[in-house]
């Protein structure tokens, strides 16, 4: 939950958007203007909001429809970045002249290309159809992935990573929105932590088709994976365009009252559903929020550990054992850990109220503990000590889960959240840049460097979340007596207020 603080005459009165309540509706978004196009009053959507079994029916609706898409389309995204990962302990570096230096730059180039292209995919989705966007962007990444098999050098990999950087970087940003859009605030962690978790399920599954992809002799083990992994990715992206919903409006498998419905549910949240119209007064709100720049170093710090731990976990391992195969087997587990972290942290931040953040630093304790373990026990006589501190290392995803959704939860007005959304995926995109540097080649497989950044990390994101409950506390209470105030002094509000295109600042709306 999210709360904004109201000054006296914030809501502006825009010179060129008339009030709704003199007969237009050039300040309601997408779907308020939906609801006033086709006579749904306030009245009428109340008695479909108090209509529970149809509510919970539309819900289960809205869930086959999504879900299996979100879904599926994380664990091929997860499995399609781990490619390098999983090459790395086959024949890569043999088949590509590649130095350890170079491999930690090839992560680095991914993020890279994600951290310039995201805003901008952004914008477009806002402005275009978002779901077509995602496909096609699905569809090309998977050809680079093929294309990726063709390379021999250093140059043609980072070419191809930067790339692949770039037809991936809408997706998480873009899937965040989609959550923002159908579901209300107290739905919407435990929904994105489904979609989140297959990326624990891509470990497991991707680690088990490597191990298969590992017994053929015929092609290079690192050129099988990449082709056969490319191939998939591309007809799935062709799956996505033909059913995934562009938004609540134009989604065919919905009748109008669905619609209406769940129009009439993101009132609950006063965020808003879609508005293709960029507002750069928006856009400035969402640079001077403290919550905003909380989240977006939280983020930093979490993804130093992952763009670490994603690139050279599976070396660490591999500092176990010599056998390729039995590297791959033994990091499956990792991805059991991370699916029972994220949907457990994910079930109590949406099943507790103002639960989310003591959520983010709970989950961080595993971190700490798993880290400390891959440090301080023998990699020669306690390998199974520090094969749990690896697995209990992802344990972060939870927390990070929660970061990268509350902006699109919290935030109000569309060009805000996806502004918000951009700024924390830009620190997701820094912090994975800058991970896999403090992994030095020479300290393998201790990494006793890497280590002590995601110790820093770690207790830097503990510090950062408590903030931000504080400071959300602190916004609630001045919300409740802003709130108070109006009651007493305030005529009542226009019954399309709660869907026109409103920041949070503006509307007062707060979720710890």
């Amino acid at each position: 939950m999210e709360e904004s603080k109201i000054e006296k005459g914030s809501i502006r009165n825009h010179e060129d958007e008339k009030d709704v309540q003199v007969g237009t509706i050039a300040d309601l978004d997408e779907g308020g203007a939906f609801l006033h196009e086709h006579g749904f009053t306030h009245d009428s959507i109340q008695v479909l909001l108090d209509d529970e079994p149809r509510n919970k029916k539309v819900v289960r609706k809205v869930d086959i429809v999504l879900l299996p898409l979100l879904a599926g389309t994380y664990v091929l995204q997860y499995i399609d970045k781990s490619a390098l990962a999983y090459s790395a302990v086959f024949d890569l570096f043999t088949s590509t002249h590649m130095s350890s230096n170079q491999y930690s730059w090839l992560a680095s180039i991914f993020y890279l290309a994600y951290l310039v292209a995201e805003y901008p995919w952004n914008i477009l989705a806002q402005k275009t159809k978002l779901a077509k966007v995602v496909s096609g962007n699905i569809v090309a990444w998977g050809a680079v992935l093929m294309i990726t098999a063709a390379c021999s050098s250093f140059t043609g990999m980072a070419i191809c990573r930067f790339l692949l950087g770039i037809f991936e970087a809408p997706i998480t940003p873009c899937f965040m929105m989609i959550v923002g859009m159908w579901y209300t605030r107290d739905q919407q962690p435990f929904r994105a932590g489904i979609f989140y978790s297959c990326n624990g399920l891509g470990a497991i599954i991707g680690g088990i088709l490597t191990f298969g992809i590992g017994q053929i002799h015929t092609i290079a083990v690192w050129r099988a994976i990449y082709l056969i992994l490319g191939g998939v990715t591309v007809a799935w992206g062709i799956v996505m365009f033909l059913f995934l919903p562009d938004d609540i409006i134009s989604a065919k498998r919905f009748s109008l009252e669905d619609k209406a419905l769940l129009i009439g549910r993101s009132r609950l949240g006063r965020t808003g559903v879609m508005n293709h119209q960029i507002k750069w007064y928006q856009i400035r709100e969402a640079l001077i929020d403290p919550q905003v720049w909380i989240l977006f170093f939280f983020t930093l710090c979490n993804e130093v550990i992952n763009g670490g731990i994603a690139s050279f976990g599976k070396l660490i391992i591999k500092g176990l054992t010599d056998d390729p195969l039995k590297t791959c087997a033994l990091g499956i587990p990792l991805g059991a850990f991370q699916v029972f972290y994220i949907l457990s942290g994910t079930f109590l931040a949406s099943r507790f109220r103002n639960y989310r953040t003591i959520v983010m630093p709970l989950y961080l304790i595993p971190t700490i503990v798993g880290t400390c373990l891959m440090w301080k026990l023998s990699h020669k006589t306690n390998k199974v000590g520090v094969l749990f501190g690896y697995y209990i290392v992802g344990a972060y995803v939870c927390s990070l889960v929660l970061s990268l959704q509350m902006p699109a939860t919290n935030l109000g007005g569309y060009t805000k959240r996806s502004t918000g959304v951009a700024l924390v995926f830009l620190a997701y995109c820094v912090g994975n840049i800058i991970g896999p540097h403090a992994f030095l080649a020479k300290e393998a497989p201790l990494y006793q460097t890497g280590c002590k950044v995601i110790l820093a990390c770690a207790s830097a994101q503990i510090v950062l979340a408590i903030g931000l409950r504080l400071l959300l506390i602190r916004r609630n209470k001045t919300r409740d007596a802003q709130a108070a105030a109006d009651h007493a002094g305030a005529g009542p509000q226009s019954e399309y207020d709660e869907l026109a295109d409103l920041t949070d600042f503006e509307v007062r709306s707060v979720r710890l």
